[in-house]
């Protein structure tokens, strides 16, 4: 497995397999996108390098996080990346199938789930990649229902799930949503810049909650050549806009 260390936002140290999947722009308005909870405990679904859980921990947005993980070399790397910023304290690596796990692993009721789940159904997207990509963007350790069942027995009422997925499938994200009691409560698209059809889409959903969705100003990473005055936000405070947050 060839590695690289690199310096990255929050002066994170991120040890990552080349071959693999690398630290992108998802994660980061992932973490950004998460709203905190300063003595809430949290667990990511499919952590990789661990990069997500290491933003939120960076900007105390919980006091406990799990980073679940089902592939046991990108585990290690997960929890080597975290004693590395020394969060050891806060995040624990959990090497395990989201399919299989329930709260009673965490010592009960969660207040937030955060993954990126994989996107591409079986057999859809190219196939000749490596198994560990093959693993993170194919369906093939469960299907976005799988993530959306999972959230729902870990979370308590009132508790939250966030999802950065491919928005030529938020029919079958928001469909999972539904069947698993997960009301969806916040969606921003995502956009290349302003020429570009969108590229992702972040949902916020309540496990409990009731009707009603606030759909955000979309959310342009480039203004030209530039990056956007939200993407700068997000950059210098982790976060998204309160525009962004509140109807």
């Amino acid at each position: 497995m060839m590695e690289r260390i690199d310096i990255v936002n929050e002066d994170i140290k991120l040890t990552q397999n080349l071959s693999g999947l690398t630290y992108g722009t998802d994660a980061l308005l992932l973490s950004a996108f998460v709203r905190g909870r300063r003595q809430g405990r949290a667990v990511e679904f499919g952590a990789g390098t661990g990069i997500v859980s290491l933003l939120c921990a960076k900007r105390q947005k919980f006091s406990r996080i799990y980073a679940v993980e089902i592939q046991e070399k990108y585990a290690s790397l997960c929890r080597r990346n975290v004693e590395a910023n020394q969060f050891d304290q806060i995040i624990e690596t959990v090497p395990a199938d989201i399919r299989e796990i329930d709260a009673s692993l965490f010592g009960g009721p969660l207040d937030a789930v955060f993954s990126n789940p994989p996107y591409l159904k079986l057999g859809a997207g190219m196939t000749n990649e490596n198994e560990e990509k093959a693993i993170a963007r194919h369906e093939l350790f469960g299907q976005v229902s799988d993530f959306c069942a999972a959230a729902s027995r870990l979370l308590k009422h009132g508790g939250s799930f966030y999802v950065v997925y491919r928005p030529d499938r938020l029919d079958d994200l928001l469909t999972a949503l539904g069947q698993h009691a997960l009301a969806p409560k916040r969606l921003v698209m995502v956009y290349a810049d302003a020429a570009h059809k969108a590229c992702l889409v972040l949902v916020e959903a309540v496990k409990g909650g009731g009707a009603g969705i606030f759909v955000t100003k979309p959310l342009f990473i480039k203004t030209g050549d530039q990056d956007s005055e939200e993407m700068k936000w997000i950059y210098e405070n982790g976060d998204f806009h309160e525009q962004y947050r509140k109807k």
